[in-house]
């Protein structure tokens, strides 16, 4: 009950915001579906992180993207690996609301993900003992680790 109450909100909130006349992809449908993943995103700000989390309960990082997307109608795989293997790869000078960035926390190999809310911020559940939260992209800490960025919007709307 609780996810066709979603599904429906989300339906009444891309007719409310497109116009009648947007085309598949057009920017109009494009920026709706962006802010409206990034406002999904945002509600659960303060949710702690649970690792294998993939809902309000608590959420990794993988997972909390996956549920955000999955309630905005996309269906992502459940691994950040995945996610970034599966999504069309772009500069992050190119990345929008709503597209993702992928971060190698320890070591070579690609283990974070979050949500682009903007140029210089992303949403994301960071590790144990903390939670769903807002950073800068462009300190330090995470420019150093920084290991890519992909969209799934231009797919979605093809």
């Amino acid at each position: 009950m609780k996810s066709s109450i979603s599904i429906l909100a989300v339906v009444i909130f891309c007719c409310i915001l497109l116009p009648a006349n947007a085309e598949p992809g057009s920017g109009s449908s494009q920026e709706a579906l962006r802010m409206s993943i990034v406002n999904t995103a945002k509600k659960y700000l303060g949710i702690r992180y649970n690792y294998g989390g993939m809902n309000e309960a608590g959420f990794d990082c993988s997972g909390f993207v996956r549920f955000v997307y999955k309630r905005n109608g996309i269906i992502l795989p459940r691994t950040t690996a995945g996610q970034f293997e599966q999504g069309t790869k772009i500069d992050l000078a190119q990345a929008s609301a709503g597209d993702l960035v992928f971060f190698k926390i320890d070591g070579e190999k690609i283990s974070h993900v979050g949500i682009v809310i903007n140029t210089r911020e992303f949403i994301h559940a960071p590790s144990t003992g903390k939670q769903v939260t807002i950073e800068k992209i462009d300190t330090e800490y995470w420019r150093k680790r920084f290991a890519g960025a992909v969209t799934y919007i231009n797919k979605v709307l093809q």
